[in-house]
């Protein structure tokens, strides 16, 4: 083999990179990005995007010809479809749509896919003009937010299946296979009512999906409906596949499963940072499933932490969890004014990988108030060189 890819670290396999193993000689970054051409680049896409007049963009990933690149799109059009915008992986001109028309999805939000097993798996989010000012719980009953996974044939981009995951799996956000390659399986956080579902292709070759993990909304005062769910709206597995940490944005914590075995997740960590039931908040817990006491707010160097855990990214070596609190600004308005006045952070999470457990790091703590313009709302975390939740092994 003579190089593992044409551009970037070039890992052979999730293990290799998690090792820090150095990748082939030849297969190095083949272009250096300057910041002055991304920022060129950034405003370019902005253009480019709005020309084929999608709203909402929201993950991305390379395609395995490295010069495509694919990112899941709603439109504005009165009834909302969930597409695929394909770019130039270098000039990052819009090539066109991905699917066939007449075939994006009624809703769209993340994507993952597995060439070696050609499919490509999509989530649903919600109607945008329903989710752009903040959550009304009456758009869910007008069928404005969604509950399926669409299944697509990965050579043909031809959508081959829909999986309804119904009320328990209403907005399934981020979407993640395990590492592996030869794997036929992984996982999908559904916010709305707290439970991670394991997605699997059956022996009859179609795809099914089982709840795996549920957190438990918590019967409360002082809030928006008398239930808060945990709102899981970040999920991530660890480059060997053995841990998967999710970010409860209300609740406010971050948990760490062992996944060593997919159908039962063991949790074996937990860490809170903020969140709307805190003790010096208006919020108070009646009643709690899972018996846990009300968290303290959370200070990292003399800074209050505004808002909840949101987007993460872990490390190669799967040793530092690092997490933003920014989920979408008309979410942020609703559910913590406060960090819109005051911006949000990063923060840094210490992973026990043995055993499992979380500890947050009191001296990592990045202020994007403090940013010319801000205050910031940070929200995705990407490593130039590729992370857990963006690199795909053929």
């Amino acid at each position: 083999m003579a190089s593992c890819s044409g551009c970037g670290p070039g890992y052979c396999s999730p293990l290799d990179a998690m090792k820090g193993r150095p990748p082939l000689a030849n297969a190095q970054s083949s272009r250096r990005t300057s910041p002055q051409r991304l920022e060129r680049l950034q405003q370019l896409l902005w253009r480019r995007l709005q020309e084929t007049k999608p709203s909402h963009p929201a993950g991305a990933h390379f395609l395995t010809n490295l010069r495509g690149r694919c990112r899941h799109r709603s439109s504005r059009a009165a009834n909302p479809q969930g597409g695929f915008v394909l770019l130039d992986g270098e000039t990052f001109e819009v090539m066109g749509n991905w699917e066939h028309p007449g075939e994006a999805a009624p809703f769209g939000y993340d994507f993952w896919y597995q060439p070696r097993h050609n499919v490509m798996i999509s989530t649903e989010w919600g109607a945008p003009k329903a989710l752009a000012d903040g959550f009304n719980p009456a758009h869910v009953a007008e069928g404005q937010y969604g509950s399926s996974l669409h299944i697509w044939d990965w050579t043909t981009h031809r959508r081959v299946q829909s999986l309804d995951l119904g009320e328990e799996g209403a907005i399934p956000l981020e979407i993640r296979f395990l590492h592996d390659p030869d794997a036929t399986e992984g996982f999908v956080g559904c916010a709305l009512r707290g439970n991670v579902f394991r997605f699997y292709k059956a022996p009859t070759g179609k795809w099914d999906a089982e709840k795996v993990i549920s957190v438990p909304s918590k019967k409360v005062e002082g809030w928006l409906l008398p239930e808060m769910p945990g709102l899981i709206t970040d999920i991530l597995i660890s480059l060997d596949d053995r841990f998967l940490y999710f970010s409860n944005w209300l609740h406010g914590d971050i948990r760490q499963y062992d996944i060593s075995d997919t159908r039962k997740p063991r949790l074996v960590g937990q860490v809170f940072l903020g969140g709307s039931i805190t003790t010096d908040g208006p919020v108070q817990v009646l009643e709690d499933l899972e018996n846990q006491p009300q968290p303290r707010p959370r200070f990292i160097q003399g800074m209050r932490v505004h808002g909840g855990p949101q987007m993460l990214q872990l490390s190669l070596d799967g040793l530092r969890l690092y997490v933003t609190t920014s989920l979408y600004s008309g979410w942020d308005k609703q559910f913590y004014p406060e960090m819109i006045r005051e911006g949000s952070v990063m923060m840094q999470i210490d992973v026990d990988t043995v055993k499992g457990g979380l500890t947050v790091n009191e001296n990592f703590l990045v202020d994007f108030g403090k940013e010319p313009g801000g205050p910031a709302l940070a929200h995705e975390l990407r490593y130039p060189g590729g992370d857990c939740t963006s690199d795909i092994w053929l």
